[in-house]
């Protein structure tokens, strides 16, 4: 059958071919199912999602299929009856019917085996069946025609003579009707598959479930819109994460191609060093030269090292690919459109065109744009879920790692390291999966551009091109240089290189292929810049997380804990043998032939000097040392007591329950064992008080009996206690060893290791260990190291506390605690309530109906603000650009357009010379004018571009140094009521945004917004009639504005509705120029529709960097949060400050002072009048809670007076500066607090001594030996928070750094606590010598230490019990002759 264009194309009423309609009409949609089948069956062998009842939608569609088939093959019968009765058909009425036929079939198999996988919507045969609809509609309206020209009516409907072939025409009709009817019931989904998550999640998500026409056109998102747009978004509306994006699934995933990638390499290097086999050789001697193996070595390849960019592509690679061939095909589609404004524009020519040439252009275009949009959109989703997949599985394995590296990889890795790795790190990542696909996108589509335009051009289109390659170094250099400035410049020869005369429809396809181009040289700088640098710093996270994910770990089975057996050494459950230990296996061994054997349900008591390796012998019984030598065995589950308590943000309940079960019985047993129950009495909520970060309303005490409470809740097999009963006061350890620890205690017939100080608890342990210098000096039981009468018997006699008698008769000891503890019962004084407290509560049955006050929380949650960011925001930051510069900026932007749209009208009027004869008269003004405009352009853009990154950086610099020093003078209430992981989320991740991603954001948002703004002028001034439609199309995008602000504070986004605006435009603006063709010169409508065209990626991208603006500008809002909160005082006041030798005397005077933690709080400290002369040396004691370092707080103004004043020498603390009262005060703190840094930079931060005087104050604080045998001296790294060395070392280096200082006023908050006698005696001995002269504020635990002092002061809820000299007060048979009394003391 011949094509006959009259009919088709250059007539009024086209059709097409009957042979063409029958062949490749029907055969499209054949051949689509038959290619796509077989990888779409391969991945649903793969991907089984489970097994799907058979329902009634399934059972009309299956039954629609096979119908379809037997509507098919009756055509194919027909046309054989019509052959037997001698009526000869051409072949294509055999082959087609049989085609698609046997499709059907295919299509009703593949309708049972997608039910059979689980598969609730197919998008395969949507498209089929789409396909199919849109071939048939072509014959459907063929047949009408057809039947109407043989009529003359529609008579045809009902089946007059007239209709030569009735059966093929009832047969195609039923055909059309089924295949309508299955694409209507392929937007339908089937219910979820058997045994689904879906079925138990109460919130799921619909998009698991969404069916294929929702998934493309995001249909599933809708309630979650409308929800928003009614009332503002919370969490609890968000629904359930989908299993296959939540880290139960991702970081696993990840860590399994990780551990491979890790196996490899140990294989490769396992093969690299393993030796030649032995007489193995290739020469006749069978020895190898030294020069030959020294060659053979030096051929060998270097093992490469495991990469996690290779892991993550295993992990995530696949599912990125489906959004990049997604991509793929959006570049494709992209030049459709310019192919069509090129006949468009042929059209307008042409007067005597047929008017549905013009129309069908219009809507194709549109529907182009439409496609277009919807599968850009699907890139973007695939790109957005890798991103998070990417960011969750690298935040899970950093953290699963940081749990298990080895102490060395800790000194190289900082907290905030860690934390840095996980907040921004990660994040750049899941930033550069959207830009990705730029990186072979954009060449392609400057390739393809280029292609085109050679089409039109030939060899002149190599002049742009030259330009093009001669801009890539320079680019490539400066974005080397900068990381931050790019400049791009477009190359105008492209255009100067034209060849005149080709038409006015080449020029206008010449033109957008040169504005796709454009779009990667201009509109794309800002996305090729933030690819590139993206992609930098994705490389350099890359490499830091790399490095960190491929440090030690510690070896898991270094530790035996499946020890079941008795053996040789019986029911030991603890057993060491040979063991050899080190912090790092570069160190020196810490712990040295270790044998050890702890029977099950003994007392086992480690004791030693500071640093001898008491905490490292705990913490290789944990596994978190390297063992050199050796084996370890524990039997049974084990419970950690740290030295230092580490305590949650949570309720005191929660934090000793810590998971388990709540049993009240059990957990008022564990209160009252562990000396709590009188702490719930001082608590406003009891055990439901909010306790603050690391415990911070808690005192030192508490916290470790909370700690000891939790391991006594948790009922472990072997408990390791590392000094809990140091942080406590002598009567309260007393009773903690008593009801917990010791042979009568809740743990008694569990295994316990106590390294202790106190040399009281002793004569009641089973075996006491010695340490020495890391090694076992002594062992055996408390008798038996008397008797053995060693270096350790000696001590004892000198330290012991109490009156240790042999008894001569029987050879054993008496100890003397009974009597304290009766005497202890019938006291009134306060210790003695406290204990009596106690023993009154221990039978006391708790009240069920007591109703606890209602507190107001610690720890107030985050504020967030809900629906849009408010402008003021926005002023903030233009702010901190600057106003004018803001200005300027936008004015620069703006010329930048107006030059752009200025080219492009200029090159409109070109194509007008050629159509008069005028293209060689004009060609020096024409293109001497559109090379200034291109210059002109390419250096607004620069300036642009430079003066929005200068105004960037300096409002990053602003906001940070803002917030940097709002916190160096912020109060310590404020880091009372907040967790530390909010300050440094404002460091780290907001700091971040407003460095790296809202410069970005802005300046592809005033790009594309000035894109848009340009596109609009540009089609209102071409087709004035286009303004009609502005109106609606303004109030679609306002209403969707509003959609969006509610979507918005959850950091959602809602993405086509906006895009559908501008394919709108797209379509309007063809359409007005089809309609106004006889009016406009195809220059004009060329111009009106490529801008038209361009608007679609513009207003994709706006809406895109519209949504991105108002998420990151957040960041700002938060940093501001922060900058703007309370400060402290002044840190210099310079009317006020002090004389250079202010305190000269270190006289410290209370007067009537009272205090309180916060606003609303009870007063801690109550009407406090005393007065210390300087030199004095006074011991402040009393229990818990008494206001002790509350009062030493004050002195350093770390919280301020409620009332009444505190002066120093006469001067008012309150009046000066902070910074001149601190530095003139020293303190010691509980709780040392060491920088990673030097043990130099940690004694003398501000270097401001020599090394003599360094050693000589390590000298006195007893740490020369220490730091002598260090191969790095004084310049030892110490850890974070100096981790490497022993807390009683760390509380010597805080000494030391004292004895630096030497100010007029020491304050020592339990200074000495982690430190054993002997080295306290020391160290109170250096106290009195050099601080001879200086005011000494003593908080002490150990009365023995302060018995010597000057004076003494009680302390009583917050008030002064008594103040005297220690003789005085223990005949005065107070307060502190009752503790005195308890420590053993006083009689």
């Amino acid at each position: 059958m011949r094509w006959v264009a009259n009919e088709t194309l250059h007539t009024d009423s086209p059709d097409l071919p009957e042979c063409f309609q029958l062949s490749v009409l029907s055969w499209l949609p054949c051949v689509y199912l038959w290619l796509a089948c077989p990888p779409y069956l391969f991945y649903l062998q793969r991907n089984n999602m489970g097994y799907i009842m058979m329902s009634v939608l399934n059972r009309v569609k299956t039954v629609f299929a096979l119908v379809l088939w037997i509507v098919c093959w009756t055509d194919l019968f027909g046309t054989f009856n019509e052959l037997h009765q001698g009526d000869t058909k051409p072949p294509i009425y055999f082959v087609t019917p049989l085609v698609v036929g046997i499709t059907m079939l295919l299509a009703t198999f593949l309708i049972q085996f997608e039910r059979l996988r689980g598969v609730q919507s197919s998008g395969i045969l949507f498209i089929f069946w789409f396909l199919s609809v849109l071939c048939a509609i072509v014959p459907f309206r063929s047949k009408i025609l057809q039947a109407k020209v043989r009529s003359g009516y529609f008579s045809c409907l009902v089946f007059q003579s007239e209709i030569p072939d009735k059966l093929r025409f009832i047969t195609f009709y039923l055909y059309f009707s089924l295949v309508l009817s299955q694409l209507i019931l392929s937007c339908f989904k089937e219910k979820p598959s058997l045994f689904s998550n879906v079925d138990t999640d109460p919130n799921p998500c619909p998009q698991s479930t969404a069916g294929f026409l929702s998934t493309m056109t995001f249909w599933w998102f809708t309630s979650m819109a409308i929800k928003g747009y009614k009332n503002p978004l919370e969490a609890k509306d968000l629904w359930s994460l989908n299993k296959k994006d939540s880290s139960e699934e991702v970081v696993p995933k990840l860590l399994r191609e990780w551990d491979l990638e890790q196996i490899k390499d140990r294989s490769t290097q396992a093969l690299y060093s393993k030796p030649p086999p032995a007489g193995e050789s290739n020469h006749v001697g069978g020895e190898s030269s030294p020069e030959e193996v020294e060659v053979l070595l030096s051929k060998k390849k270097t093992p490469k090292k495991p990469s996690f960019l290779r892991s993550l592509i295993k992990a995530f690679g696949p599912y990125f690919l489906i959004g990049s061939a997604y991509k793929l095909l959006q570049d494709l589609i992209t030049f459709v459109n310019p192919q069509l404004l090129s006949l468009l524009i042929s059209f307008t020519k042409q007067k005597d065109a047929p008017t549905w040439w013009g129309y069908a252009l219009a809507f194709l275009m549109f529907f182009t744009a439409l496609l277009q949009t919807l599968i850009l959109h699907q890139h973007f989703q695939y790109c957005f879920v890798t991103g998070m997949r990417l960011r969750t599985s690298i935040i899970g394995a950093i953290y699963r790692k940081s749990l298990i590296i080895t102490n060395a990889a800790k000194r190289t890795s900082t907290v905030g390291e860690i934390v840095n790795l996980m907040s921004v790190d990660a994040q750049r990542f899941m930033d550069l999966t959207t830009f990705l696909n730029m990186l072979w996108s954009a060449p392609l589509q400057i390739i393809l551009a280029l292609y085109f335009l050679w089409q039109n051009l030939g060899p002149s289109v190599l002049a742009g091109v030259a330009v093009m390659i001669l801009l890539i170094p320079l680019n490539a250099a400066i974005a080397v240089r900068t990381r931050a400035y790019q400049v791009y410049t477009a190359p105008s020869a492209t255009l100067r290189a034209y060849r005149w005369g080709q038409g006015v429809e080449v020029v206008m396809m010449m033109m957008m292929m040169i504005v796709i181009i454009k779009s990667h040289l201009f509109i794309k700088p800002f996305l090729h810049q933030l690819m590139s640098q993206t992609s930098h710093q994705a490389s350099v996270s890359l490499k830091r997380i790399q490095d960190f994910l491929s440090h030690e770990e510690l070896d898991l089975e270094s530790v035996d804990r499946n020890n079941t057996a008795t053996g040789k050494h019986g029911h030991s459950s603890v057993t060491v043998v040979n063991g050899k230990f080190t912090w790092a296996k570069q160190d020196p061994p810490a712990l040295h032939n270790i044998n050890l054997m702890v029977p099950q349900g003994s007392l086992l008591a480690v004791v030693g000097h500071v640093g001898c390796g008491k905490s490292s012998l705990v913490s290789a019984l944990l596994g978190e040392m390297e063992k050199l030598e050796g084996h370890i065995s524990i039997r049974g589950s084990v419970a950690y007591v740290p030295q230092q308590a580490w305590i949650q943000n949570a309720t005191l309940r929660d934090n000793i329950l810590f998971g388990k079960a709540y049993n009240e019985q059990k957990y008022r047993s564990c209160l009252e064992a562990c000396a709590l129950t009188p702490d719930l009495e001082v608590l406003p909520g009891g055990d439901l008080t909010e306790i603050g970060e690391k415990g911070i309303n808690l005192s030192g005490g508490q916290r470790q009996r909370v700690s000891l409470a939790r391991a006594v809740y948790n009922e472990a097999d072997v408990y390791l206690l590392d000094d809990p009963l140091s942080a406590v006061d002598s009567h309260v350890a007393k009773h903690i060893f008593d009801h917990v620890i010791g042979p009568e205690g809740a743990l008694q017939g569990k295994t316990r290791i106590l390294v202790t100080h106190g040399i009281s608890f002793l004569p009641q342990v089973n075996n006491i260990v010695v340490l020495v210098e890391g090694r076992v000096s002594e062992m055996g039981s408390y008798q038996e190291l008397l008797q053995q009468n060693g270096a350790f018997a000696e001590f004892l006699r000198n330290y012991s506390l109490e009156d240790i008698v042999e008894d001569e008769a029987t050879g054993t000891t008496t100890c003397y605690y009974s009597r304290v503890i009766q005497n202890l019962l019938f006291e009134v004084r306060s210790t003695a309530d406290f204990l009596r407290l106690c023993s009154e509560r221990k039978h006391a049955e708790p009240d069920p109906e007591k109703k606890l006050p209602k507190v107001e929380k610690l720890i107030q949650a985050e504020t967030t603000e809900t629906g849009r960011v408010k402008s003021k925001v926005f002023w903030e930051y233009v702010k901190a650009v600057g106003p004018l510069l803001t200005l300027f900026i936008c004015f620069l932007y703006g010329c930048q357009n107006a030059a752009a749209i200025g080219a492009n009208v200029w090159l409109s009027q070109w194509t007008n010379d050629a159509a008069q004869n005028m293209t060689q008269e004009n060609i020096s003004m024409r293109v001497g004018v559109y090379a200034a405009l291109g210059i002109a352009q390419g250096i607004l853009v620069m300036v642009s571009s430079f003066t929005l990154a200068m105004g960037n950086i300096g409002a990053a610099r602003k906001l940070h140094y803002a917030l940097l020093d709002n916190k160096f003078h912020t109060p310590q209430s404020f880091f009372d009521t907040t967790p530390i992981g909010r300050v440094i989320n404002r460091f780290s991740k907001d700091i971040y945004v407003i460095d790296e991603a809202l410069p970005s954001t802005v300046l592809m948002f005033l790009g594309t917004f000035f894109s848009s703004l340009s596109t609009m002028i540009v089609i209102v001034a071409s087709t004035p009639i286009f303004a009609v439609v502005i109106a609606p199309l303004a109030f679609i995008y306002i209403f969707v504005q509003v959609l969006r602000d509610a979507l918005i504070s959850r950091n959602l986004h809602y993405p086509d509705v906006k895009t559908f605006i501008g394919n709108c435009i797209v379509l309007f603006a063809a359409l007005f120029a089809v309609i106004g063709k006889n009016e406009l010169n195809p220059g004009l409508v060329g111009l009106s529709v490529s801008y038209a065209l361009m608007v679609t990626m513009s207003l994709n991208w706006m809406v895109r960097m519209t949504s991105d603006l108002e998420s990151n500008i957040v960041a700002v809002e938060r940093v501001k949060e922060y900058s703007e909160s309370k400060t402290e005082a002044p840190w210099e006041v310079e009317d006020k400050k002090p004389s250079p030798d202010w305190p000269s005397q270190g006289k410290v005077e209370f007067l009537d002072y009272s205090v309180r933690y916060r606003e609303g709080l009870d007063l801690v400290l109550k009407n406090l009048t005393l007065s210390v002369r300087g030199g004095e040396k006074i011991g402040i004691v009393g229990r818990t809670g008494a206001g002790k370092s509350s009062m030493t707080l004050c002195l350093f103004r770390l919280l301020e007076a409620a009332g009444g004043e505190i002066t120093i020498d006469g001067v008012k603390i309150s009046e000066i500066g902070l910074h001149d009262l601190r530095s003139k005060l020293t303190i010691i703190p509980q709780e040392p607090v060491l920088f990673s840094g030097s043990l130099r930079m940690n004694l003398d931060p501000f270097d401001k001594y020599n090394d003599v005087e360094v050693w000589k104050a390590l000298e006195l604080s007893h740490l020369n030996k220490f730091v002598s045998n260090q191969p790095a001296k004084l310049e030892l790294e110490c850890s974070e928070g100096g981790e490497n060395l022993s807390v009683g070392q760390r509380q010597l280096v805080c000494l030391a750094r004292a004895l630096l200082r030497k100010t007029r006023i020491l304050i020592l908050d339990e200074a000495t606590a982690a430190i054993d006698l002997e080295t306290d005696d020391l160290i109170q001995s250096t106290i009195r010598t050099e601080f001879e002269d200086c005011t000494v504020f003593t908080i002490a635990h150990r009365l023995n230490t302060i018995m010597d002092y000057t004076r003494v002061l009680v302390l009583d809820k917050g008030q002064v019990a008594e103040f005297d000299t220690p003789t005085k007060l223990l005949s005065k048979r107070g307060i502190f002759y009752g503790m005195a009394k308890d420590a053993g003391l006083a009689q």
